[in-house]
């Protein structure tokens, strides 16, 4: 059994003597909480390190100075799971760029785990369960609870033996330059941090099924649930889920909003008194040639022909013999996107990894002689 104990640094004392016990190390497991769910803006909150058999929680909001402990991890060889979303953060929150990583949840993709959520893995490879209940806290509250604070130890806990015992599959598969590239790629699109908002974000998904005046609408919602969020300093879906700005925008559409409005949960309706109804007026009476005009494709495509949707169908038939045989998922060799991209031109391979493009190429070699692809 791992050691559960943790020491908490919240000090400029506590956090130097961090810093000098890091000099000395090569690697450790890191993780972090933030408070997205409960917070108009991103906080990094807490970081979570693991090496020497120790645990530590930093806390994030503490009035210090974390520059040594930043330029500490240059170099560092970091074990995460499921890091591109705390990559972005050290980005955004400190300019930082992991050396290299080991992230168990792409280890664990590229195995063909099914379930390769933490929680899961420590499951199955440790009869461990870990407590949900703090999942979703507001990790911005100051002081943590001490079951907080276990919740977040224990997520770097097993970092290390969960390496040790998933590399031990990924060599006995040949998949070791898989892993390195993907991990090598994670590091490399955090750089761009999280989106930026810009004049097109109100076109959320599924907002282009919506005719003109049902776009009008989802404009003028969006913008008010966005400044409402910003004022309350509270996620946007807190506000008004994406599921209800659809729903209202498209009865904006069809002319009858007010209806559809009454039959929202009460908790919806009561937004009327902080102007959602207003912005429903305003949606109502916008003109849909007065939005944002989305800049136009620098390379527009029209539909796939019937040849090319022919070649699709055989380059998506030999891409899922393929996964089968390697017991991995399909979109893992190629997404759904690139394969339409592939059915155009089997030779636009950008954006791919090395190992990807190396299948690929079996794969529409097979497709053009209808023949099985070779296994790798």
């Amino acid at each position: 059994m791992e050691d559960e104990s943790f020491e908490y640094i919240d000090t400029q004392e506590g956090l130097n003597d961090l810093c000098d016990r890091l000099e000395s190390q090569t690697e450790i497991a890191l993780d972090s909480e933030a408070d997205n769910l409960h917070h108009y803006a991103t906080q990094l909150c807490l970081l979570q390190l693991r090496f020497d058999g120790r645990t530590f929680l930093l806390d994030m909001l503490a009035a210090i100075d974390y520059s040594r402990f930043w330029k500490s991890l240059d170099g560092m060889h970091l074990l995460m799971h499921g890091s591109d979303f705390d990559l972005r953060l050290f980005h955004e929150f400190a300019d930082f760029r992991a050396t290299s990583i080991f992230d168990s949840m792409l280890a664990s993709q590229l195995l063909g785990i099914k379930k390769f959520g933490l929680a899961a893995l420590l499951e199955e490879f440790f009869d461990v369960k870990l407590p949900k209940d703090s999942q979703k806290s507001d990790w911005s509250q100051r002081p943590l609870t001490e079951k907080m604070l276990k919740y977040a130890a224990n997520d770097v806990l097993y970092l290390h033996q969960l390496r040790d015992l998933l590399m031990e599959r990924i060599r006995a598969h040949g998949r070791e330059t898989w892993l390195e590239q993907r991990c090598e790629y994670q590091i490399e699109t955090a750089q761009s941090g999280f989106p930026e908002s810009s004049e097109h974000s109100w076109r959320i998904a599924r907002a282009s099924k919506l005719d003109g005046k049902g776009k009008a609408a989802l404009y003028e919602l969006w913008h008010w649930r966005d400044d409402l969020a910003r004022r309350l300093d509270r996620p946007p879906f807190k506000v008004l889920g994406n599921e209800y700005m659809l729903k209202l925008a498209e009865a904006v559409s069809e002319g009858n909003w007010k209806f559809v409005f009454e039959s929202l949960p009460p908790g919806i309706q009561r937004r009327k008194k902080q102007g959602l109804v207003d912005a429903l007026k305003r949606g109502e009476a916008r003109d849909p040639k007065s939005l944002p005009k989305l800049p136009p494709r620098e390379d527009p495509k029209g539909p796939l022909s019937q040849a090319e949707l022919d070649r699709q169908e055989k380059i998506k038939l030999h891409r899922n013999k393929m996964a089968d045989e390697l017991g991995i998922d399909p979109t893992l060799i190629a997404t759904r996107s690139f394969v339409a991209q592939l059915s155009r031109d089997s030779s636009s391979m950008e954006g791919l990894l090395e190992w990807q493009k190396e299948l690929l190429r079996k794969i529409i070699e097979s497709a053009e002689s209808n023949e099985p692809p070779e296994e790798s």
